[in-house]
């Protein structure tokens, strides 16, 4: 039975252990390619977009449901519609990208966890782009055309190779679409396959995405994409042009005499989303009411085990004696024999207290009893006085008419 009890007590310990190691994870390489293949292939503003927006997901959900409400929205008039909306702008920014915004609401969980990766990890998120770019272009899938520019070239900072996607046309935006499993040629982790998002419906692409990468109808746009990806820092940078960020976010505008600003995620957006891992969320996470007190209570904690370590230097240390106690049966049994003195000792006491209270007590009620009876008694002695003088007052009086009055009458 024993037995069965410390099990039933390691489990939620167990997996309140299991749980909390699941969440100081970080996300392996083959995860993080797995969630980001059905967007490393964007071009670079849209890629940036997409991993800021999903650092929101409940505003990405929202803007989805607008999207699909005004499907003839698009482009820079889609974002100037929804000013008034609460959503952040990186999120307001892809109103004018209906395919992508469509896409990214058929799977709300993978969202999320692109943006927690991106929180979590951003220059790994952005090696992991790179390293699709790669293998697409190997494979002979990503090459430069009519809707996009593909540039190769070597990043100052780092030395690394990296690959760029640009729209041909600065204005016109294509939103590419295609199969992860043959757009990069033969996947290299089986137990993370890629992840799929089909066209929404309402965007066809016919027998194009089974050979490679297909395109859409271009997007217009001037100010909409204000993101870019800083490649090559190791930081995993996002910049901001604050000239299209103004131009397009009027009512909301930066205050920077600057062309370009690193972006940095406003959890006061986050909508009530928890965070997926304790760093993220110390790095974000409002503080809760109460945490200032539970600094102090850290602080006694130290301040206890340098008290503890200063006792066990000096030969005083208070875990060897209840160790000793635990395994010592002398110790512990005179310690056992104190305890029940003590015992005894507050016992007896108790019982003498007791004891002179109700003496105490009898005491105060005979003595009441005797007062009353002597009240009493003064009472009837007054009376048996009074009765006395009536009695001699009435002999002292002198005869009265009666025997005067017999006299007279002989």
């Amino acid at each position: 039975m024993c037995g069965l009890m410390s099990l039933l007590l390691c489990v939620p310990l167990l997996t309140a252990f299991s749980a909390s190691a699941q969440e100081s994870k970080t996300f392996k390489a083959e995860e993080l390619d797995q969630m980001l293949a059905p967007i490393a292939l964007y071009p670079d503003a849209l890629l940036s977009q997409v991993l800021m927006a999903s650092t929101y997901p409940a505003d990405v959900a929202e803007a989805a449901k607008w999207s699909k409400a005004n499907p003839k929205q698009k482009g820079d008039a889609a974002v100037t519609a929804v000013q008034d909306k609460p959503w952040d702008a990186s999120v307001k920014s892809l109103v004018a990208f209906p395919q992508a915004l469509a896409t990214m609401a058929e799977k709300p969980e993978w969202v999320q966890r692109v943006g927690d990766a991106f929180l979590a990890q951003p220059s790994d998120v952005m090696d992991s782009a790179q390293r699709l770019r790669a293998a697409a272009q190997k494979s002979g899938n990503l090459k430069s055309n009519e809707q996009q520019k593909v540039i190769v070239e070597e990043a100052p900072q780092t030395q690394q190779t990296v690959i760029k996607i640009e729209p041909t046309n600065p204005q016109v935006v294509y939103v590419p679409a295609y199969n992860p499993t043959v757009v990069y040629g033969t996947w290299g982790y089986p137990s993370y396959p890629p992840v799929y998002l089909p066209p929404p419906p309402g965007y066809a692409f016919g027998t194009a995405l089974v050979s490679g990468i297909a395109f859409g109808i271009g997007v217009g746009i001037t100010n909409s994409l204000w993101g870019g990806c800083n490649w090559g820092h190791g930081h995993g940078d996002v910049d901001i042009d604050i000239n299209r960020y103004n131009n397009i976010n009027v009512g909301n505008k930066l205050n920077v005499n600057q062309n370009n600003v690193k972006w940095n995620h406003n959890p006061d957006n986050r909508r009530g989303v928890p965070y997926r891992d304790a760093k993220t969320r110390e790095n974000y996470s409002k503080p809760l009411a109460g945490a200032d007190q539970r600094r102090d209570y850290r602080g006694r904690d130290a301040d206890r085990e340098k008290a503890q370590a200063t006792l066990q230097q000096r030969g005083a240390d208070p875990a060897q004696g209840r160790e000793k106690l635990r395994n010592d049966p002398q110790t512990r049994e005179r310690a056992q024999t104190a305890s029940q003195n003590v015992d005894r000792d507050k016992s007896r006491a108790a019982t003498q207290n007791v004891d002179r209270d109700r003496t105490r007590t009898a005491t105060q009620n005979r003595g009441g009893d005797n007062a009353f009876k002597g009240a009493k008694n003064a009472g009837q002695t007054h009376q048996q006085i009074s009765r006395g003088n009536a009695s001699r007052q009435a002999m002292k009086a002198p005869a009265g008419g009666n025997r005067g009055g017999g006299r007279r009458g002989r």
